[in-house]
């Protein structure tokens, strides 16, 4: 009889520390955010580091409509856009003059430091369109020109496509020197 007692203590014991590693493995994968959805930032000087979308979401946000004007002259895309300013993510003290930004399908901008920082057309990192967030929103994390009344011309923004600047699934942003 006192086999079988201490067999089951045995037996709780190994059940309990079974539940506690399922649990701390838990804890830890949520806070590492190791299968949450991101975009690498890569430094001047080659350092890559991960922004997941539960690091972006703690961070300062901008919500507002937004569209914009393509090559031509239809306007695309209005919605709810909120996302993070890109001077946020990259950081402003970071001496850059421009960012390249990368798209899944190859995709790629340069984009001018004044642009990514220009008060009156705030620049963004969406993750969200009338409020469904990446992995569910399709088009995945995308860049956002976002004045105060939503709508980016082709004439305002002085450019053929207002609309090329709204890059769509993006996955890399590269910071650029010089050129």
């Amino acid at each position: 009889m006192a086999v079988n007692t201490h067999l089951r203590r045995w037996y709780l014991v190994g059940f309990i520390v079974l539940i506690v590693a399922v649990i701390a493995s838990f804890v830890i994968r949520t806070a590492l955010h190791v299968d949450s959805p991101g975009i690498e930032i890569v430094s001047l000087e080659g350092t890559t580091r991960t922004v997941t979308l539960p690091m972006m979401k703690r961070m300062p946000t901008l919500k507002r409509e937004g569209t914009y004007q393509n090559q031509f002259n239809n306007w695309r895309d209005k919605g709810t856009y909120t996302g993070v300013r890109l001077s946020d993510l990259i950081g402003s003290e970071v001496d850059y003059t421009s960012i390249r930004v990368v798209a899944a399908d190859g995709y790629d901008l340069s984009i001018d430091r004044e642009r990514v920082e220009d008060p009156d057309y705030p620049m963004i990192l969406a993750y969200a369109f009338d409020d469904v967030e990446v992995p569910a929103w399709q088009m995945g994390f995308r860049i956002a020109v976002l004045p105060e009344d939503g709508a980016v011309s082709n004439a305002e923004y002085n450019t053929t496509s207002a609309g090329s600047f709204w890059v769509q699934n993006v996955t890399k942003i590269i910071l650029q020197s010089g050129v």
